[in-house]
C-alpha cells in the first residue's frame, strides 16, 4: 500500500491497521478503541490511576515505562539526537522526527472540516477540538475548563503559584519553559523570525504571525456581539470583557479593577513608581516598554503611519486612528448626560469629569486642581519655567509642544481651517470653533452676577476679574498689578520699548499684533463698522461700540470720589488721575508732566513743529486731528453744538463750554 518496510511480521501487522483504520482493542469502562493491545494495557491505567514506575530522583510517577525513560533523560540532560540540517539536539527520537518535519514543511495532517494542515498529529488532534468547542479538562479547584491536558497543567500553576522554570541571568521565575525560553532571547536581543514583507524581526514566531496580518489587513477575530473584527485572538478576548464590563484583575493597593492582567502589571508600577525603561538618548525613564518605544520616535522624528486620505505621517498608529475619524466625523463615544459625541473613549473620559466637577490631579506647589493628568502636568511647567519645545526657525521657547505646533503656523501662514460660511481661514481647530460662534450669535457662557453672555469659556473667566477686582499678574519693575497675563505681557513693552510689530507700508511700529492690524485700516481707509442710527462708520469695532454710547448717552462708569459719570472706562481712568495728581508720563525734552499717553505725544510734537495733519481745502496744517477736524467745520459753516439754554450754535465744543458761562 505504502511501500513502507518492517523488519518484524506483527509490526507490519500493526501498521496495516492504520490503513484499514481498525482497532479491534476496546476499553469495556469507556468504550475507547485501540489499534494495539499495549496501548489498550496503558489505558486502563488511567482509570485505576495507577502509576507504578517512579523517577529515583525526584519520586515523580508514570503509568507507562516508556515515560519515565524519557523523564529520565531530563535529569541526564543527555540529548543524543542531532538535527542533519540545524545541528539542534533532542532528547528523543520522535522529537527529531517532528522537528525534522519543519524543515520538510511537510503537512500530512489535514483537518477535514476547514482543510487547515499540521505537521504532527497530535496538533489536528487539538486542532478538531476547536470545531467540537469541547472541554474535557477541569480544574478541580475553580472548574475552569481546557481543551488539552497540557493547558490544564500550566493552569494549575496559578493556583500554586510555583514557577519551577528559572532564568539563570536575572532570576526571573516562569510557570512554563516556553515562556523562559522566549525571556532568555531579550538577554541575547535575538530575534530569529523575519518578516518577508518589510524585514522586521521578532523575538517569537506568534508575534511574526500577528505582524503578517497588517500587511494581510486581514482579521479574522470577528465579535458576534458588535460584528467588530481582530486581528488577533486575544484582542477580541479582550474587547468582549468591554461589552460585560467584567474586570476581574484588581489591584490590592487601591482596589482599582482592570479588564487584562497587562494593564494592572501596568497599574502597580504607578505605586511603586518604578520606571524601569530607560531612553538611552536623553535619559527619560517610563513605567512602560511601549512608551518608551513611542518616545524614541521624537528623537528619530520617524512618522511611519500616512494617511491614505490626505498623506498626513503619524509617528503612532493610534493618532492615524484617531486622525481617521476626522475624515469619516464618525463619532462613536457618546455622553449620556448632555449627548455631546467624540471621536476617542478617552475624550469622553475628560468630558465626563466635567459633569462631576472632579479635579483629582493636583498641583503640589499652588494647590490648583486639575481634571486631567496632562494639564497639570502643563501647568508644572509655569512653576519650574522650563521651556522644552524650541522652534527651529526662530528659536522661541515654548512650555508644551501644542503651543510650538501653532506657532509654527505662523512661520508658515498654513491655516488649514476654513468656515464654510464666509470662507475665513484659521491656523487652529479651536479658533474656527469660536469663530462659528459669531455666525449663531450664540452665547452660552453666561456671568451669574451680571447677566452678561460670552462665546467663549475664557472669555467668561476674564470677565469674574473685573468683579472681583483680582489683579495676579505683577510686574517686576514697577510693581503694577494686572488681572491678565496677556496684559502684564504687553506692559513689559513699554518698559523695554520693544515694538516687534512693524508697518510695511508707512515702518510705524507696534508694541501689539492688534495695534498693527488697527493701524492698516488707516491705510485702505476701509470702515466695515457703521452705526445703524446715523449711518456713521468706524475701523474697529470697539470705536462703534463706544460711539453707541454717544446715542444712549449711557455712563456706566462712575468715579467714586466725586460721582462724575463716564461713557468709557478709560476716561474714567483718566479722570482718576486728576485726583491723584498722579502725571506718569513726562517729556524727555522739557521735563513737562501729563496724565494721558496721548498728551505728551501731542505735546512732542510742539518741539518738532511737525504738522502732519493738512486741510485738503486750504492748506492749512495742524499738529493735532482734533485741530483739523474743528477747522473744517469753518468751510462747512456746520454748527453742531447747540446751547440749551437760548438755541444758539457753535461749530466747536469748547465756544459752547463759554458761552454756557455766560448764562
Amino acid at each position: 500500500m505504502c511501500g513502507k518496510a518492517f523488519t518484524h511480521r506483527c509490526s507490519l501487522k500493526s501498521h496495516l491497521l492504520n490503513h484499514t483504520n481498525e482497532k479491534p482493542y476496546i476499553c469495556e469502562i469507556c468504550s475507547k478503541a485501540f489499534r494495539v493491545r499495549v496501548n489498550l494495557k496503558h489505558h486502563l491505567l488511567t482509570h485505576t490511576s495507577e502509576k507504578p514506575y517512579t523517577c529515583k530522583f525526584c519520586n515523580k510517577a508514570f503509568a507507562q515505562n516508556g515515560n519515565l525513560k524519557t523523564h529520565l533523560l531530563i535529569h541526564s540532560k543527555e540529548k543524543t539526537h542531532v538535527c542533519e540540517i540545524c545541528n539542534k539536539t533532542f532528547s528523543q527520537k520522535r522529537l527529531l522526527k517532528s522537528h525534522l518535519l519543519f524543515h520538510s514543511k511537510e503537512k500530512r495532517h489535514v483537518c477535514e472540516i476547514c482543510h487547515k494542515a499540521f505537521t504532527q498529529k497530535g496538533g489536528l488532534k487539538s486542532h478538531l477540538l476547536t470545531h467540537t468547542k469541547e472541554k474535557p479538562y477541569v480544574c478541580e479547584i475553580c472548574s475552569k475548563s481546557f481543551t488539552l491536558s497540557v493547558n490544564l497543567k500550566h493552569h494549575l500553576l496559578t493556583h500554586s503559584k510555583e514557577k519551577p522554570y528559572v532564568c539563570e541571568i536575572c532570576n526571573k521565575a516562569f510557570t512554563q519553559k516556553g515562556n523562559l525560553k522566549t525571556h532568555l532571547l531579550i538577554h541575547t536581543k535575538e530575534k530569529p523570525h523575519a518578516c518577508e514583507v518589510c524585514n522586521k524581526t521578532f523575538t517569537q514566531k506568534g508575534n511574526l504571525k500577528s505582524h503578517l496580518l497588517t500587511h494581510s489587513k486581514e482579521k479574522p477575530y470577528i465579535c458576534e456581539i458588535c460584528n467588530r473584527a481582530f486581528t488577533q485572538k486575544g484582542s477580541l478576548k479582550s474587547h468582549l470583557l468591554s461589552h460585560s464590563k467584567e474586570k476581574p484583575y484588581a489591584c490590592q493597593i487601591c482596589s482599582k479593577a482592570f479588564t487584562q492582567r497587562g494593564s494592572l502589571k501596568n497599574h502597580l508600577l504607578t505605586h511603586s513608581k518604578v520606571k524601569p525603561h530607560v531612553c538611552e538618548m536623553c535619559g527619560k525613564a517610563f513605567t512602560q516598554k511601549g512608551q518608551l518605544k513611542s518616545h524614541l520616535l521624537t528623537h528619530t522624528k520617524e512618522k511611519p503611519h500616512i494617511c491614505e486620505i490626505c498623506n498626513k505621517a503619524f509617528a503612532h498608529s493610534v493618532n492615524l486612528k484617531s486622525h481617521l475619524l476626522t475624515h469619516s466625523k464618525e463619532k462613536p463615544y457618546i455622553c449620556e448626560i448632555c449627548s455631546r459625541a467624540f471621536t476617542q473613549k478617552c475624550n469622553l473620559k475628560s468630558h465626563l469629569l466635567i459633569h462631576s466637577k472632579e479635579k483629582p490631579h493636583v498641583c503640589v506647589f499652588c494647590n490648583k486642581a486639575f481634571t486631567q493628568k496632562g494639564n497639570l502636568k502643563s501647568h508644572l511647567l509655569t512653576h519650574s519655567k522650563e521651556k522644552p519645545f524650541v522652534c527651529e526657525i526662530c528659536h522661541k521657547a515654548f512650555t508644551q509642544s501644542s503651543t510650538l505646533k501653532y506657532h509654527v503656523l505662523t512661520h508658515t501662514n498654513e491655516k488649514p481651517y476654513v468656515c464654510e460660511v464666509c470662507n475665513k481661514a484659521f491656523p487652529q481647530r479651536g479658533s474656527l470653533k469660536n469663530h462659528l460662534l459669531s455666525h449663531s450669535k450664540e452665547k452660552p457662557y453666561v456671568c451669574e452676577m451680571c447677566g452678561k453672555a460670552f462665546t467663549q469659556k475664557g472669555n467668561l473667566k476674564s470677565h469674574l476679574l473685573i468683579h472681583s477686582k483680582e489683579k495676579p499678574h505683577i510686574c517686576e519693575i514697577c510693581k503694577k498689578a494686572f488681572s491678565f497675563v496677556s496684559n502684564l505681557k504687553t506692559h513689559l513693552l513699554t518698559h523695554s520699548k520693544e515694538k516687534p510689530y512693524a508697518c510695511e507700508i508707512c515702518n510705524k511700529a507696534f508694541t501689539q499684533k492688534g495695534g498693527l492690524k488697527n493701524h492698516l485700516l488707516s491705510h485702505s481707509k476701509e470702515k466695515p463698522y457703521a452705526c445703524e442710527m446715523c449711518d456713521k462708520a468706524f475701523a474697529l469695532k470697539g470705536n462703534l461700540k463706544s460711539h453707541l454710547l454717544t446715542h444712549s448717552k449711557e455712563k456706566p462708569h462712575v468715579c467714586e470720589t466725586c460721582n462724575r459719570a463716564f461713557a468709557f472706562i478709560s476716561n474714567l481712568k483718566t479722570h482718576l488721575l486728576i485726583h491723584s495728581k498722579e502725571k506718569p508720563y513726562a517729556c524727555e525734552i522739557c521735563n513737562k508732566a501729563f496724565t494721558q499717553s496721548g498728551s505728551l505725544k501731542n505735546h512732542l510734537l510742539t518741539h518738532s513743529k511737525e504738522k502732519p495733519h493738512v486741510c485738503e481745502m486750504c492748506g492749512k496744517t495742524f499738529t493735532l486731528k482734533g485741530n483739523l477736524k474743528s477747522h473744517l467745520l469753518t468751510h462747512s459753516k456746520e454748527k453742531p453744538y447747540v446751547c440749551e439754554i437760548c438755541n444758539k450754535t457753535f461749530s466747536q465744543n469748547g465756544n459752547l463750554k463759554k458761552h454756557l458761562l455766560s448764562h
